[in-house]
């Protein structure tokens, strides 16, 4: 099996792909003009559903392992993981590596973040890849619910299990959902995320992720979800709830010259 040999593609384009939507993420209603007007991803536990012409791509497009688990070397692991933020963040972030039982700590930070490659299987021979860092707020709340999910994966637990566990431990107490803004990086190039099992993974942009507990569209002045839903650049993951995230895929900015032949 072949790992990632090179992490700093500098591959930035995106076409549009028909992406299906999986049955564990949220689902938009049958008044949806076609499903190629929403896009979906999953990272790790968190499902979100925005977006309308940034796209999945085909997995293919990198060199990444169809399932990644332990058997990748740990010096690329601890790579792939900081590709996930800046190098001034992801050098001084605490990461976690995949051992055989779980998530293992590889490395203590010093600025509070913590950095570590998030899986879901989506075939019994294929995973996601989503190299993420979280700040200290999400350290916090939201990576003990991966850890602990990776340990149940591990110890052979199907996806439908840990998804259980999950809501079982927010209903119980044992999880927390973030109690104030913060974000999480997802910038690197070799996100590979989830549509439907029998479509596969494909690539998904850079991207960042903040928390908004209980925001709404409205919070951030739309009059409600639909304009906000056809947007390609921002997106709302489940508004009004607890773990509610705001996305935001990063645009390259236009030069004069460009923005003067429009």
């Amino acid at each position: 099996m072949r790992y990632v040999e090179s992490l700093n593609t500098s591959d930035t384009k995106f076409r549009k792909h028909e992406v299906y939507e999986n049955m564990n993420f949220l689902k938009k209603g049958a008044n949806m003009k076609s499903l190629n007007s929403m896009k979906v991803f999953v990272v790790g536990t968190l499902s979100i559903g925005l977006f309308s012409s940034t796209a999945l791509i085909p997995a293919t497009a990198r060199e990444l392992p169809r399932v990644y688990d332990a058997s990748m070397p740990r010096d690329q692991q601890i790579t792939l993981a900081e590709s996930a933020a800046p190098a001034e963040v992801s050098s001084k972030a605490t990461v976690y590596v995949l051992g055989l039982k779980g998530y293992e700590k590889a490395r203590e930070g010093t600025n509070g973040f913590s950095c570590f490659v998030g899986r879901q299987f989506v075939k019994p021979t294929e995973t996601t890849i989503a190299p993420q860092c979280f700040d200290a707020e999400g350290s916090r709340t939201l990576l003990p619910v991966y850890l602990h999910g990776e340990e149940l994966r591990t110890n052979g637990k199907s996806e439908a299990e840990i998804k259980a566990d999950d809501a079982s431990g927010y209903k119980e107490g044992r999880y927390q959902y973030p109690s104030k803004p913060g974000f999480l990086y997802m910038m690197s190039s070799q996100n590979r995320l989830s549509a439907i099992p029998e479509h596969g993974t494909g690539i998904f942009p850079p991207h960042l992720m903040f928390y908004a507990p209980n925001m709404t569209a409205k919070d951030i002045g739309f009059d409600s979800q639909r304009p906000l839903d056809d947007l390609d650049y921002l997106g709302m993951t489940h508004p009004g709830a607890g773990d509610n995230l705001i996305v935001v895929v990063p645009v390259a900015s236009k030069s004069p010259t460009d923005m003067a032949g429009r």
